[in-house]
C-alpha cells in the first residue's frame, strides 16, 4: 500500500502501459505457435489453448484501451475519474472468457463422440512448453504491476494468466497421455480446461460487478 501511495501518476501511467503491452505482444506470439500445432496435432486441447489465447488477445486489447481511458483526469462528466472503465474491461473479459468455455466444451463433446488420432505431438509438446515460459513471464510483469498499482484490469487479467497456465501445463499432460495410446485423455482434458474457464470468467465477473457498484453508487462530494 505504502508503494501505490507514494506513485506518481506518470510512472503508474508507465507501468500500467508496459503490463498491457507486454499481454498484448504475448497473446499474439502464442495465437501463432499454437495455431500451427494445432494444424499440425489436430488435438482439441491444443484447439482449447488455441481459443483462449485468441480471448486473451481480445481482452488485452479491451484492457489497453480501458487503461488508457482510465487514466484521463476527472472532468465535469466524470468527476471521479474514469476508473470504471478497468472495472468494464474485467466484465468484457469475463463475457469472452465464458463464450469461450462454451465453445470448448461442445468441441471437446463432439471428439469423445468421434474419436481421430492425433498427429505430430512432439512439436504440440514443444510448442505448449514455450508458451509455458513466456506465461511465466507475463505473470511475473503483471504481478509486479499490480503490487505498484492495484489495478483492477490487470488483476484480472492476470488472474486469466493463470489459468493459462493450468491449461498449458494440462495440454502437455494429454499430448504425452495421447503419445502413449491414451487419446481419449485430449477431449476430457479439454472438457477439464472449459470448466475451469468458466470458473474463471465467474471470478473475474463477480470482482468486476462489486467494483462497479462502488464506483455508480459512490455518493457526491459535498461542495
Amino acid at each position: 500500500m505504502a508503494e501505490q501511495e507514494h506513485l506518481s501518476p506518470e510512472r503508474r501511467a508507465q507501468l500500467l502501459r508496459l503490463a498491457t503491452g507486454a499481454s498484448v505482444t504475448v497473446a499474439g506470439v502464442l495465437i501463432v505457435g499454437k495455431l500451427a500445432a494445432w494444424l499440425a496435432t489436430g488435438s482439441v486441447t491444443v484447439l482449447a489453448s488455441l481459443v483462449d489465447s485468441l480471448m486473451d488477445a481480445v481482452a488485452s486489447l479491451i484492457n489497453l484501451i480501458a487503461v488508457r481511458y482510465s487514466l484521463q483526469p476527472a472532468d465535469d462528466d466524470h468527476r471521479f475519474g474514469h476508473g470504471k472503465a478497468e472495472a468494464l474491461a474485467g466484465l468484457g473479459q469475463a463475457t469472452f472468457i465464458a463464450g469461450s468455455a462454451l465453445f470448448l466444451l461442445l468441441e471437446a463433446v463432439n471428439r469423445l463422440v468421434n474419436p481421430a488420432p492425433l498427429e505430430a505431438v512432439t512439436a504440440g509438446i514443444g510448442v505448449m512448453a514455450f508458451a509455458v515460459v513466456a506465461t511465466l513471464v507475463l505473470l511475473g510483469i503483471q504481478r509486479h504491476v499490480i503490487r505498484l498499482t492495484a489495478s483492477t484490469a490487470i488483476k484480472a487479467d492476470s488472474l486469466h494468466g493463470a489459468t493459462d497456465l493450468a491449461t498449458h501445463l494440462a495440454t502437455i499432460v494429454a499430448l504425452v497421455l495421447a503419445s502413449v495410446g491414451w487419446t481419449g485423455a485430449d477431449p476430457l482434458f479439454a472438457l477439464a480446461i472449459a470448466i475451469f474457464i468458466f470458473y474463471s470468467a465467474y471470478d473475474i465477473g463477480r470482482e468486476a460487478v462489486g467494483l462497479l457498484k462502488v464506483r455508480l453508487f459512490r455518493p457526491l462530494p459535498v461542495e
